[in-house]
């Protein structure tokens, strides 16, 4: 039978991989038969997800995206063996504040890894020694498309990451890179819960719902847009931002 989403004998690095959707896309990219370059800042949940994937031939690396110094050491280590098929970037930042009270520094933060760092790992990639073509995928959201108080500096750099996409979609389609991000609604992971609790549990839930017709997603539902666009079915796709949202933008 034939899998379209077949990665068998890819490899992908994938960031954020130690908790959220960055740890279900990389479990579900290594069930597709890739093997995986986990990349996060927490070494023991970066293991934690390793134990979690199929297969073998899977790298754990330790990493701090802010750290602009070192990516071209994180590839070399990431393409020992094999040079690399795909990445995605599902790390980022999801800062709420009001204008007021919104910083340089704090808006630098937000920038260096819901923005800078898809771009030098874009930069890094489509080094000839890394790899050969690929997919890239960034890991966006509906707020690069709808705003919300509270939310300009998210949207912000979500909104930047969408059009940074776009023009590596045109630049790099030369190299056989495709480059297209996911943008995801709200989705129950840790940090969605987190954020509920804390602005009134329940009645934060029945907002939420009231704004996606088919309700709060799963990270797997992202997982499974990030797993297409690596794959070779979307192989006439670049430049796209795919939105995985319930509905939200619907309404």
């Amino acid at each position: 039978m034939v899998n379209p989403l077949d990665l068998t004998g890819r490899r992908i690095l994938v960031t954020g991989a130690s908790s959220g959707i960055g740890r279900v896309c990389a479990v579900l990219i290594s069930q597709l038969g890739a093997s995986v370059v986990l990349v996060a800042r927490d070494t023991t949940r970066l293991q934690e997800t390793q134990q979690m994937l199929c297969g073998s031939g899977h790298v754990v690396l330790p990493f701090d995206l802010s750290d602009t110094d070192h990516y071209d050491a994180l590839f070399k280590q990431g393409t020992e063996g094999s040079k690399l098929h795909g990445l995605v970037h599902a790390a980022g930042l999801c800062p709420a504040f009001p204008l007021q009270a919104l910083s340089h520094d704090i808006v630098k933060q937000a920038f260096e890894i819901n923005v800078f760092a898809f771009i030098e790992l874009a930069k890094q990639f489509s080094k000839r020694k890394y790899s050969e073509g690929g997919s890239l995928v960034a890991v966006s959201s509906v707020a690069s498309l709808s705003g919300w108080a509270g939310g300009s500096l998210y949207c912000g750099t979500k909104g930047a990451l969408d059009a940074t996409v776009r023009s590596l979609a045109v630049e790099l389609v030369s190299k056989k890179i495709r480059v297209n991000s996911v943008l995801p609604s709200n989705i129950m992971t840790p940090m969605l819960e987190e954020m509920m609790l804390s602005v009134g549990g329940e009645a934060a839930k029945a907002a939420i719902l009231a704004k996606q017709p088919l309700g709060i997603g799963e990270p797997l539902d992202v997982a499974n847009a990030v797993a297409f666009l690596l794959s070779d079915a979307s192989r006439f796709i670049t430049g796209t931002l795919l939105v995985v949202d319930g509905g939200y933008l619907a309404q």
